[in-house]
């Protein structure tokens, strides 16, 4: 019986042992140690002149320098024409979003949906519109925020941006894409770069045109002015949007103008448009912008035949006269005597920019003596050429034309690009795998509002010593548990 109760005595002293230098480990070394910090997201309406996108965003929910390090998660575009199109069925513009919030519910974890906070942004088609009619632009933004209401995000409103507003923006985006305000450095942190210069922010939508940047003088006109404060660093630049100077707009404007000039007031020689090319408009068509002032009371139902002429030389001096190019003594300025300090630095061209250059090939920095050779040639083609050439893009070809010398004119004689400083933009859609526009700008901005949450922290150790202190305990489990099955079994004997 001695040797039974001397290893009965030794297990459970093993047991003692074991569990005494696993209660050691356990509360030597032991740390702080902070989780990876939670994921927030967020949800931006583009609601444009011409069409509608929905953006998902994401960044952590700590932040660097008080500003969130956000990233597209995903796009979708809406179905149909902008919110401003549905000035008479207002309920369409509600509907037409579900479908890509359906998508964004997808995406976004059913527990922070709620947290989730989500804008509608409109541009210049709906300041157009409320310039029109108040009334029919508010039972378009009620029926929009009535539908994503019946979604269970947090929606913070629907908002008409200032044009200037639209171009900063459009800047932060750039900037942030092309790492000149925060870059993830080899050592692992984000720091802003040194001597890194940002870029400017050119931008062309359907019913206004942008331009923003760092000018590398005091700037004289205050209302050209904005002031953001991004990753620890402040940032002053000039600004300005022109309403009623986008690409749809323009066009309306120098039909308009064609048709107050014409001998016959039921016929539209156009020298934008290809020769061949035909269409038929209505007045009512041609009159229903308040960028296009109708002359007297004409007709609503009355029907205009354009006919193409494809002069660009005509062209580019009808275009010349939608500006007004004077300024006021002792004054910089772009056009229409608004103020513009000279260009300076690097720009990035998007939107209506790109994308009619990019059809053109226009988009690898070429010299601008070859850019308006190449438009110039286009312009001077045919329309059953044009449509052989590009049987794909027959929905738009005709007014290429016509955008590219209004590119070439707004740039070059509005905003004062010329043959050294051409070469200084950048014609692109994305960068990386970003569109760019001012949505991204805009909730990279917004996160200097959002609170940042705490980084959760626990207790941890080193994983050699966690992992003797594991050890220790199953052993001092298994001597206990042999012991106490021994001393049964004795027991029973």
């Amino acid at each position: 019986m001695e040797y039974k109760a001397k290893a009965i005595t030794g297990l459970l002293t093993a047991t003692c042992v074991f569990s005494i230098i696993a209660l050691i480990l356990s509360a030597v070394n032991v740390k702080n140690v902070f989780l990876p910090p939670g994921t927030k997201y967020g949800l931006v309406f583009d609601a444009g002149s011409t069409h509608t996108a929905l953006y998902v965003y994401q960044w952590p929910a700590d932040k660097e320098n008080g500003t969130g390090i956000v990233s597209q998660v995903e796009s979708c575009t809406v179905n149909g024409s902008g919110i401003s199109s549905y000035a008479d069925d207002p309920a369409g513009a509600g509907a037409s979003l579900k479908p890509c919030l359906d998508k964004a519910m997808t995406i976004i974890p059913v527990e922070q949906q709620r947290q989730t906070p989500t804008y509608l942004g409109a541009t210049a088609g709906m300041r157009l519109l409320r310039e029109q009619n108040s009334t029919k632009a508010e039972q378009v933004f009620a029926e929009v925020t009535k539908a994503i209401h019946e979604y269970p995000v947090d929606f913070r409103g629907a908002q008409i941006l200032t044009g200037n507003e639209e171009g900063a923006f459009g800047w932060i985006t750039v900037n942030y894409l092309l790492e000149t305000l925060i870059k993830f450095s080899f050592a692992g942190k984000w720091e802003h770069p040194q001597n890194t210069e940002v870029l400017g922010a050119l931008d062309l939508g359907g019913a206004s045109t942008q331009i923003t940047f760092q000018p590398g003088v005091t700037i004289e006109d205050k209302n050209t002015s904005v002031l953001f404060r991004l990753y620890g660093t402040n940032y002053s630049l000039y600004t300005h949007s022109y309403l009623c100077y986008g690409q749809m707009q323009a066009l309306k404007r120098l039909m308009a103008a064609l048709h107050q000039d014409s001998p016959y007031p039921q016929q539209i020689s156009h020298p934008c448009y290809p020769r061949g090319y035909q269409e038929n408009i209505t007045t009512a068509e041609l009159y229903d912008s308040p960028c296009v002032p109708a002359p007297g009371t004409p007709s609503p139902a009355q029907v205009l035949t354009v006919t193409g002429t494809g002069n660009p030389a005509a062209c580019r001096t009808a275009i010349l006269k939608l500006f007004n190019f004077t300024c006021g003594a002792n004054r910089t300025c772009g056009f229409d005597g608004v103020y513009q300090p000279p260009v300076r630095g690097q720009f990035f061209a998007f939107a209506g920019f790109y994308y009619t250059f990019s059809f053109l090939n226009l988009t690898s920095q070429q010299s601008l003596s070859h850019v308006n050779a190449t438009v110039w040639n286009f312009c001077n083609r045919n329309w059953t050429e044009l449509v052989e050439t590009f049987p794909q893009n027959k929905e738009h070809l005709h007014a290429c034309c016509f955008v590219a010398l209004y590119i070439l004119t707004l740039l070059v004689d509005g905003y004062k690009f010329d043959e050294r400083t051409w070469s200084s933009i950048h014609f692109s859609q994305k960068a990386g795998n970003t569109d760019i526009g001012w949505t991204l700008g805009f909730m990279l901005n917004l996160t200097n509002m959002i609170p940042t949450e705490a980084l959760e922290h626990v207790k941890g150790q080193q994983p050699s010593v966690w992992a003797g202190a594991i050890s220790f305990i199953v052993l001092a489990t298994v001597a206990g548990l042999v012991g106490l099955l021994l001393q049964c079994f004795w027991k029973s004997k």
